[in-house]
């Protein structure tokens, strides 16, 4: 057998890189991280995931959005609210985000080397270290890629990082616009037009698509655009975007962008989200025998594998859903499959969260996937407004749905809107896993007042609907 210097290398030390190089140094391998960045954590640390949605807690907290149904919609906690206001909060949850990552890597005794990587042959690594002056070459048994994406930039668009930029952008902007229109409605672009619509800022989505988050529940969907538009947002779907440029104005500088459609859409502000693309381009895929798609992602098969049996990829590099707690989880199950370790997960009930304002979580499936089965199923539904939690934080809107079989009642999908959706929906993904009825629901006794009552408001709902009693 080869010598090697590592039993595995790992491309990138964002949460599916961290967790692989984490389970396999708790197996005793040989295990070092490669982070072409100054600090560890990769963008869901330092550009995505962790600051974004603590900017959202800081948005809700500073405009008084929870409070609005009941102190008025004119309610804020401050007045003329500054992107350092928001900051703040943001610095302060990424340096501790930071030493936990650190930490956690020392303590395990997994070496973290910083340069950028690239493959000099499929067991080879080139790392070029940062200040450039030198650079190594490490060989290892197995690699895993999770260096995770790029926003995608159309070469067309002036970006500016100011008035037109993308979302790695958003934490360099001087100041709030008052009016700003978000390209992409996926979940980026949703998360952030509600956060800066919650902050008084007139927002325009423009989709090419005809509807929200397509992979979204469609009334879940529903409920997302019209809370939308009672914060002041435009929809423009159906929309494409054919060019855009920065103006001079006696108002000052605006962004026109000339929509296919004939419509102009005149703004402050442009934040460009159609996506990320896998950052691929410069690891020098070609010297170890991989090719990437159009979008820069690798294909693996179940078990995390490239076309190279002992090179695995992780995270948002190989697509959908790119959410960091599912990239944990390929990251760990990837580092157990290459020590012929067993490890087993239930990827059908990874759990789904979309932190917009109101957040949205949902577990299992759908109504538009049962249909397109031929599955016989029932929903039932709880609203906000009729749980004594719902009243007391002031969500009128929050929509809790639960979707079971029609003749076994076994629970098959739980969707979620409103205020806490991404926590309570572990709820439901219990009883999925050990595939309960919702009769559950309604023999259990949840404390109240708690937003977990949903779960036994709506499978009453649901028996209802059925015309049974329970007994």
């Amino acid at each position: 057998m080869p010598s090697y210097d590592y039993d595995l290398l790992v491309i990138g030390s964002g949460p599916a890189g961290q967790r692989a190089a984490i389970q396999a140094a708790k197996l005793n391998k040989r295990v070092g991280v490669i982070e072409k960045e100054t600090v560890l954590g990769g963008a869901s640390v330092n550009l995505g995931t962790i600051p974004s949605k603590t900017l959202r807690e800081a948005v809700l907290y500073l405009s008084g959005y929870r409070e609005r149904s009941v102190y008025g919609a004119s309610y804020t906690v401050k007045q003329n609210i500054t992107m350092a206001d928001l900051l703040l909060r943001t610095d302060h949850v990424k340096r501790n985000e930071l030493d936990v990552t650190r930490h956690q890597l020392l303590r395990n005794k997994v070496e973290v080397i910083n340069g950028r990587a690239q493959f000099h042959d499929p067991h080879t690594l080139r790392v070029d270290t940062i200040d450039g002056h030198s650079h190594l070459e490490l060989s290892a048994a197995r690699i895993v890629i999770a260096i995770g994406t790029e926003t995608t930039r159309d070469p067309h668009i002036p970006f500016n990082g100011q008035t037109i930029f993308t979302s790695d952008d958003i934490f360099t902007l001087e100041r709030l616009p008052r009016t700003m229109a978000v390209v992409g409605a996926g979940v980026i672009g949703c998360e952030y037009a509600s956060m800066f619509a919650a902050l008084g800022v007139r927002v325009t989505i423009i989709d090419k698509r005809n509807e929200l988050l397509a992979f979204v529940d469609d009334e879940i969907s529903d409920h997302l655009a019209y809370n939308l538009r009672e914060s002041r947002v435009t929809l423009r779907l159906g929309e494409e975007v054919g060019t855009m440029e920065e103006v001079s104005e006696e108002q000052g500088r605006k962004v026109k962008i000339y929509l296919n459609s004939g419509k102009t859409v005149i703004c402050e502000s442009v934040l460009y989200a159609i996506g990320r693309t896998g950052a691929t381009a410069r690891i020098n895929l070609t010297a170890a025998g991989l090719v990437a798609d159009d979008r820069g992602r690798l294909q693996v098969n179940e078990f995390y594998q490239t076309s190279q049996p002992h090179i695995y990829a992780v995270g948002d590099i190989i697509g959908f859903p790119a959410l960091a707690s599912t990239s944990m989880e390929q990251g760990r199950l990837a580092a157990c499959h290459a020590f012929g370790v067993e490890a087993k997960s239930k990827p059908e009930l990874l759990p789904y969260g979309i932190y917009t304002i109101p957040e949205i979580s949902m577990v299992g499936k759908s109504e538009e996937d049962l249909t397109k089965e031929g599955v016989p199923y029932e929903v039932g539904k709880a609203q906000y407004r009729e749980i004594a939690r719902g009243q007391i934080v002031g969500d009128q809107h929050g929509l809790l749905k639960l979707i079971f079989h029609y003749e076994t009642r076994e629970l098959l999908g739980v969707h979620i809107i409103g205020e806490g959706a991404t926590e309570l929906v572990h709820i439901g993904q219990a009883v999925l896993s050990f595939h309960g009825t919702i009769d559950y629901f309604i023999r259990t006794v949840f404390n109240y007042p708690t937003f977990a009552e949903c779960y036994k408001v709506a499978a009453f709902d649901g028996i209802n609907r059925l015309g049974i009693t329970l007994t």
